[in-house]
């Protein structure tokens, strides 16, 4: 087993030092930049940049004139971002992950890169995608063994974090890619509920699905970035977190989704939960998705018709150039009928229904299932299985995925939190009593 390349680092620290001036930004960038030269190549995270260091450094000057003061630096002074290369930056190319030319792609740049930079950070690099957002995976390799996926399609955000390159990176979810990811590499990842992020400014997947969400070492800095990035942040409502929050009823979700975990996923899962119920955290287990296959059938049915329709225009023109699995899917969403996607589209509301109204009769303030269906796997041919994400994503519900045990080979496990629509906020701050529980995985 391979020793990880480095620790994630705290945002919450970082984003401190950094407004009290230790370091200074231009020694800040200096460290971060022989950091990347030095790690960057055993792992992919970013997407390659010459004259990285020198845009830095102009742009870390332009940042220290603007705010001299510490006094009056704003909440993200300094820090450096890791952004998914499907989410446009002024001044950086945009290639999604694929053989396209860049100018194709180009467009404003993304409203949450907007709030970043009013926030004061500083945009590291694009880092990896999967092609476009889908399932043909780039290079990034997991920072705990370089032989396994870092997961996907939010590769490079999740690895970058992991590897201790940055400590906060953004990412999507169309399925499973910020939760998965998440898991694989030993971070916390956080899926806020559909539509909390604008996603004006980033080359859409399946747009009833696309959910922008970040990367960072642990939940502190999870709700730093949350409070910053989404759309009518309440979080003065559950200060405290704990004790702000109640102790929450955990359920756990049982039936057919659940037994796509691999046994030794579901171990760490059980073991999870024994660690909580000794806390005096009550768990309830309450069968909720009976139909698992056919919300399964209907999530894929509404993402292929959707990613078909938005690549359209550039599919005609430049098929030849996309990657064979990318196409494929493309190709099956071709021939999905707009009346089956509208089927479907009623069936998730009718599934919202039921999930809101078993979570209201069983008292459940979170669910709880594993981050995903086992450790990274082996290779990187393959970012993994979206499964275990597949159902929240589908009913749009925000989601983290904890640190929680290793497999026997030492590659870490999470677990996934779930609150309810638009609960942000109450998920975050009772999150903490989890965290706390299970500990840090490092």
């Amino acid at each position: 087993m391979e020793q990880p390349l480095a620790k994630p680092r705290s945002l919450t620290r970082e984003a401190a030092g950094l407004r009290s001036g230790v370091p200074g930004l231009s020694e800040h960038v200096d460290r971060f930049c022989a950091l990347v030269e030095r790690v960057d190549p055993l792992i992919h995270a970013f997407v390659p940049e010459p004259g990285r260091h020198d845009r830095l450094r102009a742009q870390a000057r332009a940042l220290a004139a603007r705010h001299p003061e510490p006094a009056g630096r704003p909440p993200l002074y300094g820090v450096a971002v890791g952004v998914k290369d499907i989410v446009h930056v002024d001044g950086l190319p945009t290639h999604g992950g694929s053989a396209l030319p860049p100018g194709v792609l180009a467009g404003p740049q993304a409203v949450v890169v907007d709030r970043l930079r009013a926030a004061g950070a500083l945009v590291a690099g694009k880092t990896v995608t999967a092609e476009f957002a889908a399932s043909a995976p780039g290079p990034t390799r997991n920072p705990h063994h370089s032989g396994h996926t870092p997961g996907g399609s939010s590769s490079g955000s999740a690895a970058a974090v992991a590897a201790g390159l940055v400590p906060l990176a953004v990412g999507t979810q169309t399925v499973g890619s910020v939760i998965r990811p998440a898991a694989y590499c030993g971070v916390v990842g956080f899926r806020p509920t559909y539509g909390r992020i604008p996603m004006a400014g980033v080359i859409p997947n399946a747009p009833s699905f696309d959910t922008l969400g970040v990367f960072t070492a642990d939940l502190a800095g999870a709700a730093l970035a949350a409070a910053l990035l989404c759309d009518d942040w309440r979080g003065d409502d559950w200060r405290g977190g704990a004790a702000a929050g109640g102790r929450p009823v955990l359920g756990v979700p049982d039936g057919a989704y659940l037994e796509r975990a691999e046994p030794a996923a579901l171990r760490a899962f059980e073991e999870s939960l024994e660690r909580l119920a000794q806390t005096g955290l009550t768990v309830r287990r309450v069968p909720l998705f009976p139909d698992f296959a056919g919300i399964t059938r209907q999530l894929q049915t509404i993402n292929r018709f959707e990613l078909a329709r938005g690549h359209a225009d550039w599919f005609a023109r430049f098929g030849g150039l996309y990657r064979p699995e990318t196409a494929a899917s493309i190709r099956v969403g071709q021939g999905v009928a707009a009346e089956d996607r509208a089927a479907a589209l009623q069936a998730r509301e009718r599934l919202r229904e039921r999930v809101a109204r078993a979570t209201a009769e069983a008292g459940v303030d979170l669910w709880l299932a594993p981050s995903a269906t086992g450790g990274a796997p082996e290779g990187l041919h393959s970012t993994g299985d979206p499964v275990m994400s597949l159902p929240w994503s589908y009913l749009g519900l925000p989601a983290l995925s904890l640190p929680a045990g290793r497999t026997a080979e030492g590659l870490p496990l999470g677990l996934q939190v779930v609150g309810t629509a638009g609960g942000d906020e109450r998920l975050l701050a009772q999150a903490a009593f989890l965290e706390g529980a299970l500990g840090r995985e490092a």
